[in-house]
């Protein structure tokens, strides 16, 4: 009989883990040989029992599972990670594929999809689910936009206050020219038709404030 799969399961609700712990044990090839309900009791946990495959969620105290992974990431540990949690948000999947995740399955998954997960991942490959992969692709295939430089953050103050180009001219102390040029090169990075939508979309941004 070929050695089980070693997992250990991390989550803050002890009901979760539970219920996770339990799923898991119907599976003759896997073994459950711990749990922890916070990130610093992963990082304890990985470094005493070494399991093969860690289930992570992302809303842990102390530190959430992006930071536990990148923790875990940047000590080189050999142990592969299933993020199983409730967020789908692109920004939280596409922190976690970053900081090392090999699988993302969202909470609600069936359980014949965790188990595949675990094997998958355990065997050296990556697992996303259908919905999860679709929105880090939307992520990863957008732009990622420009930063304005100094003088152009500038000019934008000047813009939201309602300063046509040859004011911005005057008060910078440069030509009306190189005013129209940097409103020009505001509006493309923020990817605005019309004076309004740049500052809309700036204050949007948190880049000035209305």
């Amino acid at each position: 009989m070929s050695t089980p799969i070693r997992i250990l399961v991390a989550d803050d609700h002890p009901v979760v883990r539970d219920g996770l712990v339990a799923i898991l044990s119907t599976q003759p090839d896997f073994e459950v040989v711990g749990e922890a309900a916070s990130g610093s009791e992963v990082l304890r946990q990985v470094a005493a029992l070494a399991p093969d495959v860690l289930l992570l969620d992302l809303a842990m105290p102390e530190q959430d599972g992006v930071e536990t992974l990148r923790q875990l990431q940047a000590a080189a540990s050999p142990v592969r990670v299933i993020v199983f949690t409730a967020f789908d948000t692109d920004e939280r999947i596409l922190s976690a594929v970053q900081a090392g995740a090999q699988g993302y399955l969202l909470k609600g998954a069936p359980r014949s999809e965790l188990f595949n997960a675990v094997r998958v991942v355990y065997g050296g490959g990556s697992l996303l689910q259908p919905v999860v992969a679709s929105k880090l692709l939307r992520q990863v295939s957008q732009p990622q936009p420009e930063p304005l430089t100094p003088r152009e953050l500038e000019v934008l103050h000047l813009l939201a206050r309602g300063l046509q180009n040859k004011e911005i001219a005057a008060t910078l102390d440069i030509s009306e020219r190189t005013a129209k040029f940097h409103v020009s090169s505001i509006m493309g990075k923020l990817g605005a038709g019309n004076r309004t939508e740049t500052v809309a979309i700036a204050a949007q941004q948190g880049l000035i404030e209305l």
